[in-house]
């Protein structure tokens, strides 16, 4: 009997733990005893992080995708479609144009959506590096900005990338210094609790950077509504924010199909934290930002929990205990400028503790971005 392992998304995790799988599971593939499908509805793999980038010139959007096909191993049946329907009791999904898929050990990685129509005139006001056209939209906005005041509020969270909103401000301050601007323009950062990171640690770090460069600071600011035509941020909490070029991350939510299968709120998956099965469904497992954790949403997690579940994917096939576990460890290059930037790692157990940021540290995350795609091909 072959047994099927699906992984749902191509993104990070999917591809890192589908080619994982590949490597892992080589002997039990080549014999038939095993297959791995990838499923995505979208036949690019998009690397995220290239977004922060396009706003400043510094990256093109076609500088994050490359073919999934050129990505996945070729003992991976690569399989574009979107799955419409999962049922966790007869281990079946229904697809959009193909036929259905049924599996022995499902791995959810579908990641996170964007949802700026649950604020009202969010959508019609607000710009966003968290999306190709939004960080599109957003540059040419940018090039053509020279006065007033820039806001950025981080409407939802959780969110991808928890310390992009603080690199986006850090890189304005910088960008506009460095064209003669930034007496002209004045930035605002919000953020919806009491300090301007979920991380009382990245908090504490980013503060007197953000005090010593003249970024004023709203914290405790929950954004209700957006008017485009008045140019003004509301707030649950009955303050009030005008601006001339509004920056935003939009709440982001996970799949319909995760919720509709009864799996977690919101689109997200309640799973062991250290194990990533699923609490409310057997042999499937949850990854990335898909996976309620308490980990950042961050794309070196999903890295990091691909390699977890790939090990107790493989005991479980070949009857064996899965004892491999996840940590929290988590890795991040934050940038604090156009040519420095920080860095951090920590787990479940250990806080994070920024490094002084550095011309070093900045060139060092370049050269992870480049190299990223030896990553999701599972070379690194």
């Amino acid at each position: 009997m072959t047994d099927h392992v699906v992984v749902l998304g191509g993104g990070t995790g999917g591809s890192v733990l589908a080619n994982d799988l590949a490597d892992r599971l080589a002997p039990e593939l080549d014999a038939g005893d095993v297959r791995v499908t990838l499923v995505n509805d979208d036949p690019d793999h998009v690397y995220k992080p290239v977004w922060l980038y396009v706003p400043f010139g510094e990256r093109e959007p076609a500088d994050g995708r490359r073919p999934l096909a050129e990505l996945v191993d070729d003992a991976v049946d690569l399989r574009i479609d979107r799955v419409t329907r999962l049922d966790t009791n007869a281990r079946r999904l229904e697809m959009r144009d193909g036929a259905p898929i049924e599996y022995d050990y499902l791995v959810l990685a579908t990641g996170s959506t964007l949802a700026p129509d649950e604020v009202p005139g969010l959508a019609e006001a607000g710009h966003d590096y968290y999306s190709e056209s939004g960080a599109e939209a957003l540059r040419d906005e940018l090039l053509s900005f020279t006065e007033g005041r820039l806001v950025l509020s981080v409407v939802g969270t959780p969110h991808m990338c928890p310390a992009a909103p603080l690199e986006f401000v850090f890189m304005a301050d910088d960008w506009f210094r460095e064209r003669g601007l930034r007496d002209e323009v004045d930035i605002t950062y919000t953020y919806p609790v009491q300090r301007v990171h979920g991380n009382e640690h990245i908090a504490e770090w980013a503060r007197p950077i953000m005090d010593d460069r003249d970024i004023d600071v709203e914290t405790f600011f929950n954004a209700e509504s957006v008017d485009p035509d008045a140019r003004t941020v509301t707030s649950m909490e009955g303050g009030e924010l005008d601006y001339d070029l509004l920056v935003t991350i939009p709440p982001h939510r996970g799949v319909d199909l995760v919720e509709e299968a009864g799996l977690g709120d919101q689109g997200w998956v309640d799973v062991d934290q250290h194990t990533l099965e699923a609490e409310a469904a057997d042999r499937v497992y949850a990854i990335g930002d898909t996976a309620e954790t308490g980990a950042p949403n961050a794309g070196s997690v999903a890295h990091y929990q691909a390699g977890v579940v790939s090990r107790r994917l493989a005991s479980e096939v070949r009857g064996r205990p899965a004892t491999a576990t996840y940590d929290g460890k988590t890795l991040c290059f934050l940038e604090t400028g156009m040519s420095e930037a920080s860095f951090v790692a920590f787990d479940y157990e250990n806080p994070p503790s920024p490094a002084p940021p550095s011309e070093k540290l900045h060139w060092a995350k370049l050269a992870y971005n480049e190299s990223y795609w030896l990553t999701a091909r599972g070379l690194l």
